[in-house]
């Protein structure tokens, strides 16, 4: 039985992918993934603010004391004193790299629509991935975790700043570049469009805004991560099947993955890949093994030889009723539900 996938050009040994998490954080932690079956690892992700604080920081190292001596005007920071996450990331990569032999993909996160539309910013950006190439990242994620809220900017401002920021980091870098998705676009498939044509070679769906919580003791706003549930696979199950050998990219599917079943359903809508994060964190990283027979049983059990004759075999322009995956399901769920009751 042939588990093996193409994703952003490289051939995985299986479509179970380690999305980025705090697995990743440690050499141990990937090992164990490669170990367990992941195909690849999208490392922990590396934040815009991360980069701007490191430049901050030395900034401010190279500056102290220059009017102090005429000697300290020639003054540089011994390295630890401003190495901060980016420097230790770059390490990372290369550690991970010598470590294992599966693929190793970056992980790149922004944040602001200013921070990605003022040019200087994105340029600044753009370097640092090409820092991430040069250290033997297989890949990058550009993971953009953007949430609108200036009543100004228009949904044309915004979804080009999504396309000025791809476009700067795929022409700095030369090896595949992902890009990691909301599903919150007015018309999501021309945007998927757009971002195809300007140089993305794979969709990672979707990116989770993680909301919000209030402490009522403390009165204050704090974060709040909840871990992501079967249910989730849904939506990108339904955007990737409707998107699938409509735009030039592969698909990543990330969020929901727990069984072998769950990964079926996404690679029989079209994804290349499926992402697993929320799965290992709760049951640890020997899960990806449970997942894995898991696979194998079902495509033993209905005659699949290969995932490569999975995929997209349920996509929309496979399926027997194309209408499945838009308003008629909406309408059947209804219906369904109201004469179970």
């Amino acid at each position: 039985m042939d588990l093996q996938t193409n994703y952003l050009g490289m051939t995985l040994r299986s479509p179970l992918v380690a999305s980025a998490s705090p697995l990743s954080q440690t050499l141990d932690g990937i090992k164990r993934l490669e170990d367990a079956g992941a195909g690849a690892v999208v490392l922990y992700s590396l934040f815009e603010e991360q980069i701007r604080h490191e430049r901050n920081l030395m900034h401010l190292h190279m500056l102290y004391g220059t009017e102090s001596t005429a000697e300290a005007l020639t003054y540089f920071p011994e390295p630890p004193h401003y190495t901060v996450g980016p420097e230790g990331y770059l390490e990372h990569i290369q550690r991970a790299k010598d470590a294992v032999d599966i693929p190793i993909i970056a992980s790149l996160n922004g944040m602001s629509l200013g921070g990605w539309t003022q040019t200087a910013k994105r340029i600044e950006l753009a370097q640092f991935a090409k820092r991430m190439e040069i250290a033997g990242a297989d890949a990058l994620e550009l993971n953009i975790y953007f949430v609108p809220t200036d009543m100004l900017a228009s949904s044309e401002q915004v979804e080009q700043g999504y396309i000025n920021t791809l476009v700067a980091v795929r022409q700095a870098i030369d090896i595949p570049l992902a890009v990691k998705i909301s599903p919150y676009f007015s018309s999501l498939p021309h945007m998927a469009k757009r971002i195809a044509e300007a140089g993305a070679n794979a969709l990672v769906m979707f990116n989770r805004f993680y909301q919000p919580d209030i402490d009522l003791e403390a009165l204050e706003v704090r974060p709040n991560l909840t871990l992501s549930t079967s249910e989730a696979l849904r939506l990108p199950l339904r955007w990737i099947a409707i998107l699938y050998k409509r735009i030039a990219v592969d698909f990543a599917a990330t969020g929901g993955v727990y069984t072998g079943e769950d990964a079926v359903k996404l690679l029989l809508s079209g994804a290349n890949v499926t992402m697993m994060a929320s799965a290992l964190l709760k049951h640890g990283i020997p899960h990806l093994k449970v997942v894995e027979q898991q696979m194998r049983d079902w495509m033993e059990k209905h005659e699949y030889e290969s995932v490569n004759q999975m995929h997209g075999a349920l996509s929309q322009i496979h399926c027997d009723d194309p209408s499945a995956f838009e308003r008629a399901q909406y309408m059947r769920a209804l219906t369904h539900y109201g004469n179970s009751q």
